[in-house]
């Protein structure tokens, strides 16, 4: 067996789109999981694949989401579709699905259905708002939640003042991380039963953006959304040639803080000498310090504020970022080839498990359909039935 391969032998039928229920099901893939991916076949498949700039099949949302997979392309509103899918489900270990609450049930494959058949299957929904309440049936993305939750909020312009979403994916990410968990658990209780059984797993990005910010959650409820401010002068900052992430955490950071940027004289200044001074007159600190590090350049900045073990970070673009000696001493990106994109991508790779390396399944990113023959060969459809249902565009090939 091999050690990397946790979830070998499970199948894992995913009917998930965006962002945050593939990415859960690729962990399931990239940990040995046999996952197909069940696309509509001719309205582009998972909607990820048009985000964005499109590469033929792909775009930069879908990569990373179908890696490890299998496609196969299905029309569920076809009662020949919908007996394709039943004879997936038999013996499959997860059912994945993401589609709008209630949309499940009208298809006739929601879990009090399902798990008539498949008493042993783990079935997971993850939605925008979760599966009940009045917002239940409302359609949302990353962005949504983030302003629902009070991330947006939360992260105000500090020239602006005025609310900003973070750009990244990030209840999405966070959310498909909890789902991955939340299967993990349920398969490693299934382990030792010698009659396995089903359970239903909800996941719901409302959920994921409330867990993703719970500290500050907590803190802006308990201050009554008056957040205590720091008493250290933590910020990004300008310099000569860039900016710099300045980070500090304890009070005795303070003196080689300013040793550091030699600015001793604002250690004996009454307004910033002690810790609640500082606290109180913040804005001036900021006005104070600014211009002076503006006059410095990033790297030698840098040095001086880590050798005293002040934390600090340039602010990178996402492509200097790639380019990072740590980067790559660490080895964590891997650079893959995939179908339609003009050059290699850079993927991480995921702790505890090996490198990416491009042409292997593990790294490769299907297109729509890709494995559709495959797929229903071995699930007992022969030559001449796969060719009445592609006739039919009940399933459809890349």
């Amino acid at each position: 067996m091999d050690d990397h391969a946790a979830f070998a032998g499970l199948k894992v039928i995913d009917l998930t789109g965006g962002v945050a229920g593939p990415s859960c099901a690729m962990l399931l893939a990239q940990h040995g999981a046999n996952v197909i991916k069940v696309e509509t076949p001719h309205a582009g498949g998972d909607w990820s694949r048009i985000l964005g700039r499109r590469y033929e099949h792909h775009s930069a949302f879908s990569l990373f989401g179908t890696l490890g997979k299998r496609s196969l392309a299905l029309d569920l509103k076809t009662p020949e579709g919908k007996a394709v899918l039943w004879r997936l489900l038999a013996g499959a270990d997860v059912f994945m699905e993401g589609l709008k609450p209630g949309t499940m049930r009208r298809l006739g494959f929601d879990y009090d259905t399902v798990r008539v058949r498949e008493p042993g299957l783990i079935y997971y929904s993850i939605s925008g708002f979760g599966q009940t309440g009045p917002l239940a049936e409302r359609p949302a993305m990353d962005p949504v939640l983030q302003a629902f939750t009070g991330i947006v909020d939360e992260n105000r312009g500090e020239h602006d003042g005025h609310p900003h979403r973070i750009a990244i994916s990030l209840i999405d990410m966070y959310s498909g991380l909890l789902g991955f968990q939340a299967i993990t658990a349920a398969l490693y209780m299934r382990r030792e039963q010698p009659v396995k059984k089903g359970r239903y797993i909800e996941v719901s990005l409302m959920q994921g953006g409330a867990m993703l910010s719970v500290i500050r959650l907590i803190a802006n409820y308990l201050e009554r959304g008056t957040a205590t401010r720091t008493s250290m002068p933590n910020a990004v900052y300008d310099t000569a040639d860039g900016q710099l992430n300045i980070t500090m955490v304890r009070p005795t950071d303070w003196k080689p803080f300013c040793e550091a940027i030699d600015q001793r004289q604002l250690l004996d200044d009454p307004r910033f000498a002690t810790h609640q001074a500082r606290g109180d007159n913040l804005d001036e600190l900021y006005a104070v310090l600014r211009p002076i590090i503006r006059a410095m350049p990033t790297m030698w900045l840098a040095e001086r504020l880590t050798a005293v073990g002040i934390m600090n970070g340039r602010v990178n673009t996402y492509e200097e970022f790639l380019k990072e000696e740590q980067v790559a001493a660490t080895g964590i990106m891997s650079w893959l080839a995939q179908p339609g994109v003009p050059e290699k991508v850079p993927m991480p790779n995921i702790p505890g498990l090996p490198p990416f390396e491009s042409g292997t399944m593990r790294a490769h990113a299907p297109t729509v359909g890709e494995h559709t023959r495959d797929v229903l060969v071995e699930h007992g459809y022969s030559e001449a039935e796969i060719a009445g249902l592609l006739d039919r565009m009940v399933v459809a090939e890349s």
